[in-house]
């Protein structure tokens, strides 16, 4: 059985639904002050925002699109059981259902980037025990520049955005290897380069960063979220899918929460599925986090209580010899507190 020392995984990933009422209001009962808040409208098509507290409130990236750091009436602040939301009518129309997926960092700090070329100043959030983390930080448009992280552990899973360019979102992963490159705004297949990661895959304290101009153009600004695995609460990591509605099972060692899913070998859109919207077997809706589409009544995957069975022959989640990348955080099998947790 896989253990964990993550005895409510609640307090570092809450998925919260909520409905929009078009006016400033508290969404609480998210469990702990969120640093990472990931928002959809459920209802219409609208954009992906994300928000974070390294960023600062109100400034918004679309996952979904190039589009540069914007600013709205959206998250005005965190608090310690969730969040301000203002009047945005892409997070708060009256009567829309939206959801946030959020994570807790917490522990700040600031520093020079190390490794090739100019040190540049950056900034950071960090979350050592659920291995997460939000990195602020300056490109130096040299390969070999690294950018520390703050883990304590090597990171799986890296994202980059670039705040003020139009750039995409450039996306590594051990599930890939870092040699290649995804983006969490296209449906491109994996791109091999030594642009994005230099052909070097993080360690226990840097991300090591090439010359792409995703993720290191000299004196440009870039926001770095990245995660670390955590037995029984998060896993990075890659499968291969065989085309068929049984499909591939994957064993993550605890029940998922929150499941992003990427087919690296061939151009299909990325999917996400939670435990919240309708959180049971077999209605695990899907949304994307490259598409503005509202949620469909389209459910692809079973989540049981120790990973996730592919319920669907989707090119996107199972394409018969493709690899699929996926990230995973969830509920220990048991804990340090002994509870285990269930299927449904």
């Amino acid at each position: 059985m896989a253990y964990s020392t993550i005895s409510k995984p609640s307090l570092h990933f809450n998925t919260k639904l909520y409905t929009g009422n078009a006016s400033s209001r508290t969404i609480s009962g998210i469990g702990f002050q969120p640093d990472f808040t990931w928002t959809k409208n459920r209802g219409n098509d609208d954009n992906n925002y994300l928000f974070d507290a390294v960023r600062g409130t109100t400034k918004y990236l679309i996952s979904d699109s190039t589009a540069v750091e914007g600013t709205t009436s959206g998250i005005t602040g965190w608090n310690a059981d969730g969040y301000t939301l203002g009047s945005s009518p892409g997070l708060n129309a009256n009567g829309v259902t939206a959801v946030s997926w959020n994570w807790k960092a917490g522990t700040t700090g600031s520093g020079t980037t190390t490794g090739s070329g100019t040190g540049k100043a950056y900034s950071y959030s960090v979350n050592t025990t659920a291995g997460f983390s939000i990195i602020k930080f300056i490109g130096n448009g040299t390969a070999g520049h690294t950018i520390p992280h703050h883990l304590g552990a090597k990171a799986d899973f890296v994202i980059i955005k670039g705040l003020a360019s139009g750039r995409k979102w450039s996306v590594g992963s051990s599930g890939l290897g870092w040699t290649k490159e995804l983006f969490l705004d296209a449906t491109n297949a994996a791109n091999t380069s030594a642009s994005p990661w230099y052909d070097t895959a993080p360690s226990s304290t840097v991300v090591t960063l090439g010359t792409g101009s995703n993720g290191n153009t000299n004196d440009e600004t870039y926001i770095m979220y990245a995660f670390s695995t955590k037995t029984g609460y998060s896993k990075f990591g890659s499968y291969t899918g065989n085309g068929s509605t049984d499909g591939t099972f994957v064993y993550t060692g605890f029940k998922p929460s929150f499941v992003i899913i990427k087919n690296s070998s061939n151009a299909h859109n990325w999917t996400m599925i939670d435990d919240k919207r309708l959180g049971y077997n077999d209605k695990n809706y899907v949304l994307f986090p490259d598409l503005n589409n509202s949620e469909p009544t389209t459910s692809e995957s079973d989540i049981v209580s120790n990973g996730f069975k592919v319920r669907a022959s989707a090119n996107g989640v199972n394409q018969s010899g493709n690899t699929m990348i996926y990230m995973a955080f969830g509920q220990s099998i048991v804990g340090s507190n002994n509870v285990p947790a269930v299927a449904r």
